[in-house]
């Protein structure tokens, strides 16, 4: 079964050359394609490159793999359970929800998802460089976004270092290149194709995202404080809310800066700028991408002697991530907790007739 649809724009421009089009499946990202360039896309449901993990449609369960009610071992009740959702350069779209789908036939179309173009607080841009970009520069990034969305890494590969020989200052094309070499786990070769194109435009911020995931997988506190730094001294939040403005990149993307941020400052010991960075996360973050956010500011309420903060936040954990592998250690911690936060003596004054 094939779920499709069309991209466009609200102004009847083309569309961006970089429109992902994802299906997000209980808070999760399941599959996720480009669009073509007249704004076209179709995803395989049940397919190799649908990520539904194994168990998910449960076979003891009336709408498990073996119903009548699933298609493709995806059942009718965790499809309703999705929704797409459209990003690009520059543009926005409101997500579109799957839970009145009701065609199990042999594709399901979803229509036109139309996409605005978003105003940008001052200081905020997006890469123009893939728009300046040669004809064959073009070509060949074309070619490798549409390689790595079939999953063929390796032309993936050699299409963007071709955008790149051909056009040395194609930021997008860098950055591509970047994240297929991280796929491919060359990851030194990743680090610095992300830095090139940071070095190229220090306002395209994507690739200093990735470069502090990966220093955060390295636990280098430091350089993830300096990468997200950049990012955040842009107070997109501040900008948005001050002038209504839509921001350029996905809020999710803003949500991982600042969970990366808070995670660093409290590993270095500076808990109050750890408790600022989470609980902007936490604003932001309006579709719990991070579980274990509430960890840390559970961790930083403790430390506070916040323990009805840090109850409500373990609580928020279990209830998100209920089968987690440290579940069972979370729930002995919740109970010390509350434990605690009983013995903790009452400032208030008994009311007297």
């Amino acid at each position: 079964m094939f779920l499709g649809g069309r991209v466009a724009t609200n102004d009847g421009a083309p569309i961006p050359i970089d429109v992902l089009v994802e299906r997000v499946c209980n808070n999760k990202v399941r599959q996720e394609v480009y669009a073509s360039p007249h704004g076209d896309f179709s995803m395989q449901l049940g397919s190799r490159a649908d990520s539904f993990p194994e168990g998910s449609a449960d076979p003891t369960s009336p709408y498990g793999a073996d119903s009548k009610d699933s298609v493709m071992g995806i059942s009718r009740r965790e499809l309703t359970n999705c929704e797409l959702r459209v990003s690009a350069s520059g543009f926005h779209s409101r997500n579109i929800s799957l839970l009145d789908v009701d065609n199990f036939g042999a594709r399901i179309d979803v229509g036109v998802i139309v996409v605005q173009r978003g105003a940008k607080p001052e200081g905020m841009t997006v890469s123009a460089i893939p728009y300046k970009a040669p004809k064959d520069a073009r070509k060949a990034y074309e070619r490798g976004l549409q390689a790595e969305r079939n999953g063929k890494l390796a032309d993936a590969h050699k299409y963007f270092e071709a955008a790149v020989e051909i056009y040395p200052i194609f930021t997008n094309a860098w950055f591509q290149l970047g994240t297929v070499l991280q796929k491919e786990n060359q990851i030194d070769a990743a680090r610095k194709a992300y830095t090139q194109a940071t070095t190229l435009d220090t306002r395209f911020l994507p690739p200093y995202l990735f470069l502090a995931s990966m220093a955060y997988e390295a636990e280098n506190w430091t350089e993830v404080l300096k990468l997200t730094a950049h990012i955040l001294d842009l107070n997109p939040l501040d900008q948005a809310a001050a002038t209504g403005y839509i921001l350029d990149l996905d809020p999710f993307n803003y949500a991982e800066a600042y969970f990366y941020n808070a995670f660093a400052n409290y590993r270095l010991n500076k808990i109050e700028a750890a408790e600022k960075s989470a609980l902007k996360a936490e604003r932001v973050d309006l579709r719990t991408h991070f579980p274990q956010l509430h960890l840390l500011l559970a961790e930083i309420f403790a430390r506070k002697n916040n323990y009805p903060g840090a109850i409500a936040e373990i609580q928020t954990y279990l209830a998100l991530v209920p089968n987690a592998k440290d579940a069972d250690q979370r729930r002995e911690q919740l109970a010390k907790l509350e434990k605690l936060n009983v013995s903790v003596p009452t400032t208030e004054k008994p009311d007297h007739d």
